[in-house]
């Protein structure tokens, strides 16, 4: 099992770009099942995951792969799906896989598709993708761990999800391209990746209105067709990256990332005393002092995402302060506290919330990563840390970050990579 080994201390300064979004990505995967003819994704990561959701859609039947004659492109056509079921042991890598029911059951009249796993995070049940669909006149059945969805012809109808649910609504709204009549969505989620995903749609030919607020209007059309799309920067990784800034007391600059859809973060590390620098060719973070200890609750967007947590709580550990984190979204997620105390953080928790109290150094120990962003905020204090630490299981981290080490290493870092090839894993 491969590991990366840091040697921290040192400041990180330089120029990066950041990757195309996985997020994004796995969403435009599914939708292109719903095109008639091929869709070609650019700007694409190369991620365990991506590569996960393409094995997914050969497994349907669907053409999909690397163009290798350029990088970072996707060819996929969904013209040949002749198996749409998704199995278990392709499904249970990522939650983002379940996405394939709208667009199967909306094109192809069924769809079977197991029930996720991903990250162990918390709680993130698929009754909300059920209840939009059955809405949408799909009829449902939950049987030995698959969810299978059946219509000929699905309905436009109104939906009002429970809770703010980013999947939940890109997978509804994409079923619903396809249906007949209006379909709205209440309560519908407003992320950036919401928005690129209906843009890629109207692309297709769908009709979209109000993505990026709580009420999404769809009506649906007869046909789709393939588009040539570009992914839009990582949000997520570019905070990693400002949030490894932050914490080194460093001078980093990305590109290819919009400021607009992170301002949350932007805003969040600008209150720990960085400075913050943002035009029209990319964002420059500058910290000269300890970061200042700050309050942040996590939330659906626009609020501070709960990806970034554990990476601005790295930041805290080394603050000139206290702080208190508070995770609303999933209810497991303080799982790189215990790795971070092994840091010589001091962090108390109780329920959702955690007391940060700064200390004026962090020192390098053994650490294992737990899940896909806590692996990256240990890689953040692992940067600010003196002496070297060694981040076990950073396959979760290769879910979502493309050649994080690459990247840091231009900015400067001590890292790298031990593969178990080497036998030394």
């Amino acid at each position: 099992m491969d590991r990366i080994v840091v040697s921290g201390g040192g400041r990180l300064c330089g120029e990066v770009q950041v990757s195309g979004s996985k997020n994004a990505t796995l969403a435009l995967m599914a939708a292109a099942l719903l095109a008639e003819g091929e869709t070609v994704l650019r700007n694409v990561p190369r991620l365990r995951d991506v590569d996960a959701m393409l094995q997914l859609l050969a497994a349907l039947g669907a053409r999909a792969g690397w163009d290798e004659s350029v990088p970072g492109t996707l060819r996929i056509s969904g013209d040949g799906v002749d198996r749409p079921e998704a199995p278990y042991d392709l499904v249970r890598r990522m939650r983002a896989s379940f996405m394939v029911l709208g667009p199967l059951v909306a094109r192809f009249g069924r769809g079977r598709v197991s029930e996720p796993g991903g990250c162990a995070i918390g709680v993130r049940p698929v009754d909300q993708h059920v209840k939009g669909l059955e809405a949408l006149g799909a009829k449902v059945e939950l049987t030995h761990g698959y969810v299978e969805a059946t219509s000929e012809r699905l309905r436009g109808a109104r939906v009002a999800f429970d809770v703010c649910t980013v999947n939940g609504t890109q997978n509804v709204m994409m079923a619903a391209c396809l249906a007949d009549g209006e379909t709205v969505l209440e309560n519908a989620a407003r992320e950036p990746e919401v928005i690129e995903l209906a843009a890629a749609l109207g692309e297709m030919g769908a009709r979209i209105e109000g993505a990026g607020t709580s009420r999404i209007e769809i009506e649906g059309v007869r046909r789709l067709r393939g588009v040539d799309h570009v992914v839009s920067g990582d949000r997520i990784e570019a905070g990693t990256l400002l949030a490894a800034g932050v914490a080194t007391r460093g001078d980093v600059r990305l590109r290819g990332v919009d400021a607009r859809v992170m301002e949350a973060t932007i805003e969040k590390l600008r209150e720990t005393g960085a400075e913050i620098e943002v035009d029209e060719s990319g964002i420059r973070a500058r910290a000269f002092d300890a970061p200042r200890g700050v309050d942040v609750v996590t939330a659906p967007y626009p609020g501070f995402a709960t990806d970034m947590q554990s990476q601005l709580m790295a930041v805290l550990c080394v603050s000139a302060g206290s702080s208190v984190v508070t995770e609303t979204v999933f209810e497991n997620r303080f799982m790189h506290v215990p790795e971070l105390l092994r840091l010589g953080a001091d962090i108390g928790v109780t329920g959702r919330t955690a007391h940060v109290r700064g200390v004026p150094r962090l020192m390098g120990a053994p650490v294992m990563a737990t899940d896909l962003r806590a692996s990256a905020g240990l890689i953040v204090a692992a940067l600010a840390a003196e002496g070297e630490t060694e981040v076990s299981r950073v396959y979760h981290i290769d879910r979502g970050y493309e050649r994080i080490e690459e990247k840091l290493r231009s900015l400067g870092a001590r890292i790298r990579r031990v593969r178990e090839s080497e036998g030394e894993a």
